[in-house]
């Protein structure tokens, strides 16, 4: 797979734990002090044990500075497309450019449902949002009385508005073949799981957005690859790829971004957080910078560790 270069990014995957809002909070600014790029929330709206996604962005981005905020990602079911394109606009003008906006076709039906909103088939969720992403962008571009026919959504004469302060990147969650093509066609960037897609899948993964934006015309080194990776940094031989020490760590994220083409990376982890994220920030992403810009320079044999 291509290496496109690109500036590799670091972040924090944030549990919205309602039952302890102030933590939430406090770790999020923590997240900003110690100057990870970015920090991601999932969005299970239909979970009672978690606190509404855009309420808590909303105030992260009053509580920090400079740290890029998304949803990782929206749940786009229950979250009408343009309505969220506001939400998104609104959020990026009062941060001040700090928004980006990861969006996801849905999955648990049952509770969806439960919660006033659609069940679809895969095909069907996938459509969706191939739509949802349309109205969004039609909507940032806050023309008056803009129109949008669909077979899920409709846009009839309305005044679209605000514009987002700079343009907000749509990041897709998805690894079945028809939302990797749709990421290919439509989005700015795809943003898997490592529990869902694990390394040795990207390649695969990765061609074939690279094939549908090529078939679409677009260029595939413009679209992030971004990858939420569960575990702990430890000072103990390593176990498993995010398990072990901060070395192990090192060269597996930095050959995930030379050799397959993987450009940031979203770390959620338990236990003791803020010691893992204090070791994640200070000694996992430097170092993985200085490796891939290395390599980067010198050819990938500079990743082969110094006794092979």
């Amino acid at each position: 797979m291509p290496d496109y270069g690109r500036p590799v990014r670091f972040g924090f995957f944030l549990v919205p734990d309602a039952a302890q809002p102030q933590e939430a909070l406090r770790l999020a600014r923590l997240a900003d002090e110690l100057g990870l790029d970015l920090l991601g929330i999932q969005d299970h709206p239909y979970q009672r044990r978690f606190l509404d996604t855009w309420t808590l962005l909303s105030v992260i981005a009053a509580q920090t500075r400079r740290i890029t905020l998304f949803p990782d990602v929206a749940n786009v079911p229950l979250r009408p497309p343009a309505v969220l394109a506001k939400a998104a606009a609104s959020l990026d003008l009062l941060s001040g450019e700090r928004v980006e906006l990861g969006v996801g076709a849905g999955g648990f039906w049952e509770a969806i449902e439960a919660m006033g909103g659609p069940s679809r088939t895969p095909g069907e969720a996938v459509d969706a949002l191939a739509e949802a992403i349309q109205v969004i962008r039609l909507f940032w571009t806050a023309q008056r009385g803009v129109r949008f026919e669909g077979r899920f959504y409709r846009l009839r004469g309305v005044h679209a508005g605000p514009a987002p302060a700079h343009q907000i990147g749509i990041w897709v969650g998805g690894l079945r073949p028809r939302m990797l093509r749709l990421t290919g066609e439509l989005a700015d960037g795809w943003i898997p799981s490592a529990s869902y897609a694990p390394p040795e899948v990207l390649p695969d993964l990765l061609r074939r957005i690279d094939a549908a934006a090529q078939a679409a015309g677009r260029d595939p080194g413009e679209i992030t690859h971004l990858y939420n990776v569960y575990g702990h940094i430890t000072d103990a031989p390593p176990t498993a790829l995010f398990e072990g020490p901060v070395e192990s760590w090192v060269e597996a994220l930095a050959r995930l971004t030379v050799e397959v083409g993987m450009d940031g990376y979203v770390f959620w982890t338990d236990g003791a957080v803020d010691a893992q994220l204090r070791r994640f920030a200070l000694e996992v992403a430097p170092a993985v910078r200085r490796a891939v810009s290395q390599a980067r320079t010198n050819g990938q044999a500079a990743l082969r560790p110094q006794n092979s």
